[in-house]
């Protein structure tokens, strides 16, 4: 070789070594495993790699390997310098020699390996003999890491009877040793808690059922799980997990019933869907498992029903007809309970129902009387004399005993007029006799009571049919009017006529018409019968005079054919008319009203002149009347002292503006004004002057006077808000008194208190208002 330095490098390596208490005695003495004997140069660098395990604790630092060069004579010339990652506070260099410690634990969990550069040094010079040399010390694994279940605990659920090797759930623990080497990350799965029901597969960790398990039985199990690495082999760490397995429910058992035979009653009073009894059938499983429907299997009288009750799962016995305890007083079922879903695959274990019986008793009980019919229908021919039975109703007391009953009618009046019935054998009769045609049918409410407990009553509706009788002769629809003009010819035909009858005919009514043989007119007029219930009315002779004769009174026979026959006279008014071709309706009318008074046309418009005259002087009279005025009801010296409403939209200025309007305004007719009956002041007034020169303005007179002026204007309704009132008792100077007006005087508003005014009442708000 030349003349480079030489440097010897032994490098300590740290890889994955199985842990053994050999390995850890070594580590102790801080001695090397396994040692190769490989010299590699590079660059003038020497190295012979050496083998230790991580995390070995020892009271000195660790020996990883030396660095030499064939220039170092061991004269102490060259200088070793170390550089990288964990230089100094990890690894550490001897200078002199090159060996390379580790002052610190190593843990490849942490850092897998360093990045380190050494250097050889001239000490004389400081200056590198050779190149920097960048190389790698890589730790070595070793199985301090157990394992760890992350997702742990764990649930599962797995049907019930599911059938062995059916996957349940899968766990898994991880390892943070090196997997790539040895045996440390290798895990192995066992079973700790869990058998015979439950199996793991060892190298998945899938758990598996073991047996077929019934959730009835147990519904729940607790299952561990152990994961052991270094493939389970001595001084392997392991780790363990707990697996909540719960069964679920499938339909694998019938529904049974808690008893084989059941007893219930009813009393023979409950209505239709009274609750008789409940019956419970048992089921093991949960959920819509357990969900079931009950049915009737034997009942005969169709006299019960059931129903489920989805909440709890109960079968309700419903009574679904009337029981009658002295007709039947037992009733036996048979009831069945089905499950509603049911699962195909348990089929061979038989059916998923029960039955049992239920007995029912029926309650005596005193039950109103009972009528033979619901509804009675009756018939009676109309007219029959009162007292004619109509037909009998008959009730009788179901129970025992068997009370007596007692019949009435009810709800009528009417009815109660017209039919009675023998409260004790339920006959029906007539109290008058009963018209068809005023109603054909009648309803009659019969109540049946029982005498010894009144309380028990029933009813029973009754329909009686009056049966026709023909007791109605035919008779014309209407009033005819009938007219015929003074010049109609021989057979001419003047009105169609026609009849009805108000009894009833089962083939249908026919009538004859004919004229009755008296008839004074039969030549004048002919009937001739069309054979359809209708006639016609012909003219017997030419022209007609009514000077002669205005009105002909026929007398037409009509008969039916009910049995026996009926024939009625009805009379047809014709009126002659003065026309030509044809009659004018209004003007025949008009003429044989007059006819019937006995009055011209001339004399009629004579009447109603008279008439007219006398409305027009009624009405002269009255509006004179009105145009007339009354006189006024107060002397000129009364108006004076008379209070008056003016009307003006000027604001007055105060009591000493005297210029606002004109007093003569006060005096005119145009005011209106509903005068109250007032008293007779005058004399009162002058009276009061008198008076007023020894008493003085402050007397109780005065102030008497005062208030009832004041009241009147209060309660006179048409005094509108702002009507003022002033009464002046007497006026001028020299007065005991004074004067009680403000016009004139010596004193100024500011002198003189209107707050008295505020309690004069509304009308003087305004006026108490200026003065504040």
């Amino acid at each position: 070789m030349n003349s480079s330095v030489l440097l010897h490098l032994m490098v300590m390596l740290v890889q994955l070594w199985p842990y053994s208490p050999s390995t850890q005695s070594s580590s102790a003495q801080n001695t090397v495993q396994s040692f190769t004997a490989v010299r590699r140069v590079k660059r003038g660098w020497l190295w012979e790699p050496l083998f230790a395990t991580e995390e070995q604790i020892t009271p000195n630092p660790m020996y990883i390997g030396q660095l030499k060069s064939d220039l170092d004579k061991q004269e102490g010339k060259l200088k070793y310098n170390l550089t990288g990652e964990g230089a100094g506070n990890i690894f550490i260099i001897n200078e002199d020699n090159g060996t390379i410690y580790a002052i610190q634990k190593l843990d490849r969990e942490k850092k897998p390996f360093y990045i380190l550069t050494a250097q050889a040094i001239n000490r004389s010079t400081r200056l590198p003999v050779e190149p920097p040399l960048e190389f790698i010390i890589r730790v070595r694994d070793v199985n301090d890491n157990e394992p760890q279940f992350l997702d742990g605990p764990y649930v599962a659920t797995v049907p019930e009877m599911s059938p062995e090797g059916t996957s349940v759930t899968q766990v898994t623990a991880t390892d943070a040793d090196d997997p790539s080497y040895g045996n440390s990350a290798r895990l192995l799965y066992s079973l700790i808690q869990g058998q015979p029901y439950f199996s793991v597969e060892p190298k998945t960790g899938v758990i598996r059922m073991a047996s077929h398990m019934d959730r009835e039985t147990k519904d729940q199990y607790l299952v561990i799980i152990q994961a052991k690495d270094m493939v389970g082999q001595p001084g392997a760490l392991s780790a363990t997990a707990t697996v909540t397995i719960n069964l679920s429910d499938i339909n694998d058992n019938p529904p049974k019933f808690q008893h084989r035979l059941y007893y219930m009653s009813v009393s023979e009073e409950a209505p239709v869907g009274t609750t008789v009894g409940k019956v419970f059938a048992e089921d093991s499983d949960t959920g819509d498992n357990a969900a079931m429907d009950y049915f009737i299997e034997a009942d005969s009288s169709d006299t019960f029903s059931i129903i489920t009750n989805n909440e709890t799962q109960e079968g309700i016995v419903l009574l679904k007809k009337r029981v009658d305890y002295e007709s039947q007083r037992r009733y036996s079922i048979e009831v069945k309970a089905v499950n509603r879903y049911i699962d195909e695959r348990f089929l061979k274990e038989g059916p998923f129902e029960d039955t049992t019986i239920v007995k029912i008793n029926v309650k005596d009980a005193d039950e109103p009387p009972v009528f033979t019919l619901e509804n009675y229908v009756m018939e009676i021919a109309e007219g029959a004399e009162s007292g004619s039975l109509v037909g009998v109703v008959t009730a009788r007391d179901p129970d025992d005993d068997n009370s007596p009953i007692r019949y009435s009618i009810v709800r009528s009046t009417l009815l109660k007029r017209l039919f009675s019935i023998n409260e004790h054998n339920g006959a029906i009769i007539t109290t008058e006799p009963l018209d068809r045609e005023i109603a054909s049918w009648h309803n009659i409410t019969v109540t049946a009571t029982e005498t010894r407990n009144p309380e028990k009553i029933s009813e029973a509706n009754v329909y009686v049919q009056v049966l026709d009788v023909n007791d109605n002769a035919p008779e014309f629809p209407k009033d005819y009017e009938t007219f015929v003009c003074e010049n109609a010819v021989s057979g001419q035909l003047i009105q169609n006529i026609s009849a009805v009858d108000r009894d009833d005919s089962a083939g249908g009514h026919h009538f004859n018409f004919s004229l009755a043989q008296e008839d004074a007119n039969s030549s004048y007029f002919t009937v001739k019968d069309n054979q359809d219930n209708t006639a016609g009315i012909f003219t017997g002779k030419s022209g007609f005079r009514r000077q002669e004769q205005f009105f002909f009174y026929l007398p037409i026979l009509i008969q039916d054919n009910g049995t026996p026959p009926l024939t009625s006279t009805n009379t047809l008014t014709v009126t002659v008319c003065d026309c030509d071709t044809e009659v004018n309706t209004f003007y025949c009318r008009y003429g044989a009203f007059m006819y019937s008074l006995g009055l011209s046309t001339e004399a009629l418009v004579a009447v109603l002149a008279c008439i007219l005259i006398f409305l027009v002087f009624f009405l002269a009279i009255v509006t004179i009347r009105q145009q007339q005025k009354k006189k006024p009801p107060f002397s000129e010296k009364m108006e004076e002292f008379r209070e008056n409403i003016v009307s003006y939209d000027d604001e007055g200025g105060g009591e000493e503006d005297t210029e606002a309007f004109d007093i003569s305004a006060l005096r005119t007719r145009t005011v209106v004004r509903t005068h109250k009956p007032r008293k007779k002041v005058a004399s009162e007034i002058h009276s009061l002057y008198r008076q007023s020169l020894q008493v003085g303005p402050d007397s109780a007179i005065f102030r008497q006077f005062i208030s009832e002026k004041l009241e009147e204007a209060n309660t006179d309704p048409s005094v509108p808000p702002y009507d003022s009132l002033q009464t002046y008792a007497f006026e001028g100077t020299g007065s005991l008194a004074g004067s009680l007006s403000s016009l004139g005087s010596t004193t100024s508003d500011m002198d003189q208190s209107y707050d008295y005014l505020a309690d004069w009442g509304p009308h003087f708000k305004q006026l108490a208002g200026y003065f504040r």
